[in-house]
């Protein structure tokens, strides 16, 4: 299949922690080319979020036929898709180009509680964008917003990850990093549930996890790796970027993409 390539759909954060800078970045640590889409500017660091521009939806298209039509994708991931327009748009040209191996991460909020979703986006999420996806990996309170329903306790959490199922993506990861205790994900296929584990690590720096997280699920994906292994690949590699991130502004920093290239 020649070298491995994969595209982020998604916004772009000027701290470098999260967006399309941590797509790309993870792309390039797990040995993967990298081409992207951008969906909106934010300004933004480790503190917070202090503006967003979205980008006008032809361009969005333009920016996606653009690399599809000549560099090709064996992967693409979305992230930050403010608006209902936006969403519709991505998925008319996910589908246009018949972008089978898709990784949906539907972001909400950012690590500063910056609301990065307009409350209209949500049900076209669900109805264009999700019946689209080979994965989506909300975090808990997304997948609350989602089903539309708070997630308490375990079987609260399984039964989240069924009904995202049935709006139409294959396989469902539930992330726990918002939950108490270790850091575990749940996996749903359809068929069974699987749990991968992780000790949570106490650190402040973990701006961009979710992109990064989702961003190296597509990298396997564009590797060939099936599903559950690219799944698992992704949750070791983004547990030692936690576990390797380290401060470069006065609040949330991002996780160390290059950790196995360079330390921190």
């Amino acid at each position: 299949m020649g070298k491995a390539k994969a595209l982020t759909i998604a916004g772009s954060d000027s701290g470098g922690g999260a967006g399309i800078q941590a797509d790309l970045k993870t792309f390039a640590a797990l040995g993967v080319y990298g081409a992207s889409a951008i969906t909106a500017i934010t300004a933004q660091n480790t503190r917070g979020v202090f503006g967003v521009q979205e980008i006008e939806t032809s361009l969005i298209a333009a920016q996606i036929d653009a690399v599809i039509e000549d560099i090709g994708a064996h992967a693409a991931k979305t992230g930050m898709l403010s608006s209902a327009p936006i969403i519709e748009t991505v998925a008319e040209r996910v589908r246009h180009h018949r972008v089978e191996t898709l990784v949906v991460d539907p972001v909400m909020v950012a690590k500063s509680g910056h609301a990065l979703l307009h409350p209209d986006a949500v049900a076209a999420l669900k109805s264009s964008l999700l019946p689209l996806a080979l994965v989506v990996t909300p975090n808990l309170p997304e997948a609350e917003t989602l089903v539309g329903r708070r997630l308490e306790t375990d079987e609260d959490v399984r039964e989240a990850a069924r009904a995202l199922r049935e709006m139409g993506s294959k396989y469902v990861v539930i992330k726990g990093g918002h939950r108490s205790g270790d850091a575990d994900d749940l996996i749903f296929d359809g068929n069974s549930f699987q749990m991968l584990h992780a000790a949570r690590i106490d650190t402040p720096h973990t701006h961009g996890t979710g992109c990064t997280f989702s961003a190296a699920i597509a990298a396997g994906l564009a590797k060939g790796m099936d599903p559950v292994a690219a799944i698992g690949a992704a949750k070791e590699y983004v547990t030692g970027a936690i576990a390797q991130a380290y401060a470069i502004g006065g609040g949330h920093s991002p996780v160390h993409h290059f950790y196995r290239l360079w330390p921190a």
